[in-house]
């Protein structure tokens, strides 16, 4: 068995630092590296490719709402004719970021509010799997599993990846618990670590509500700004690597 680790990272904006990316770096097989609307700038992308580069990690474009106060946390009321045009520019400057490194865009996968929106409006995310297809239609599109993103990237006619989080709880609809309420982040290793073998190994996934609910998992997410970061990155590949599960980049 084969599995994708990911993490946001390249979420630091100017003076300010967020995350701890050169160490998460030695964990992931995959980077979603923020484009500079929702985080990021020019300097921290490109460093971040670099980064990525010296370890041998997949890189892929996190774009996000234009909501730096807000993290791209905060839903906005945005058309599907400004979603496409939002990631279609954002994709257009980490590629050229990477392409000063020798580097290449291996998948994209939406950040925050903009993927939960996306998770369950059909049109939004078939505006954003558009746009993916139209700027380079090898990308693997990356999404909640069993949501809206994931059909849009078939239809699309993308590869698409179905992502678990090892450090978020669900709800009953296999949504993610919002972060507004009670429960919605796990900073519990040994918790994390026993979510990510059930939806890894068994397909499945309990919500917060006890219910147990089928998911499937071909990428697992750590958020790279969470204060378990490093300590959930290494602590699950040493997991999984001792379970006989590969981790590397989706082809």
């Amino acid at each position: 068995m084969r599995i994708d680790l990911n993490s946001d990272l390249g979420e630091s904006f100017g003076a300010y630092t967020i995350g701890c990316d050169e160490e998460v770096l030695k964990y992931v097989s995959s980077a979603n590296v923020a484009c500079g609307f929702h985080a990021g700038d020019p300097k921290v992308m490109l460093k971040t490719v670099r980064l990525a580069k010296e370890r041998g990690v997949s890189i892929g474009a996190h774009p996000g709402l234009p909501d730096l106060v807000g993290f791209g946390r905060r839903k906005m009321a945005v058309t599907a004719e400004e979603a496409y045009t939002m990631v279609v520019y954002q994709l257009g400057a980490l590629m050229a970021m990477a392409r000063t490194q020798g580097m290449k865009l291996c998948h994209v996968k939406p950040h925050g509010a903009l993927y939960n929106m996306a998770a369950k409006d059909k049109a939004l995310a078939e505006a954003i799997a558009k746009a993916v297809h139209d700027v380079d239609k090898g990308l693997v599109l990356y999404g909640l599993a069993g949501s809206e993103i994931i059909r849009a990237g078939e239809k699309e006619g993308l590869l698409t990846a179905s992502e678990v989080f090892a450090d978020r709880t669900y709800q009953p609809d296999g949504s993610l618990t919002p972060r507004s309420q009670p429960g919605a982040m796990i900073t519990d290793e040994d918790k994390s670590l026993s979510q990510v073998l059930s939806m890894v190994k068994e397909g499945k996934v309990t919500a917060l509500d006890g219910s147990v609910i089928s998911v499937k998992a071909e990428t697992i997410c750590v958020h790279g700004d969470g204060p378990k970061a490093l300590a959930f990155t290494s602590r699950i590949r040493e997991t999984l690597e001792k379970e006989g599960i590969d981790i590397g980049p989706l082809k």
